[in-house]
């Protein structure tokens, strides 16, 4: 469980797991709580960050794995868009 999944040294290699899933937890519960366009607006943070991932890293992912995450970067766009 403390084996990087993808490995690298750019700048969240050295982002605690931990730290990364609270933050995640966070935005993705103001979002929904706060409702409106703020709670859109962190919740569009989170679907960028989600898309640069994806992105960055759409090369090194099996078909499957990638499937995965865009149908969660997906789920993430239309809860943003069911909140306004």
């Amino acid at each position: 469980m403390t084996a990087r999944l993808l490995p690298g040294d750019g700048p969240l290699a050295r982002v605690s797991p931990l730290v990364a899933f609270l933050a995640v937890t966070v935005l993705f519960v103001l979002g929904v709580v706060i409702r409106g366009p703020l709670g859109a607006l962190f919740l569009g943070l989170l679907a960028a960050g989600v898309a640069v991932l994806l992105a960055a890293t759409w090369r090194v992912l099996a078909p499957a794995q990638r499937l995965g995450r865009a149908l969660v970067l997906a789920v993430l766009v239309a809860v943003a868009v069911s909140v306004l």
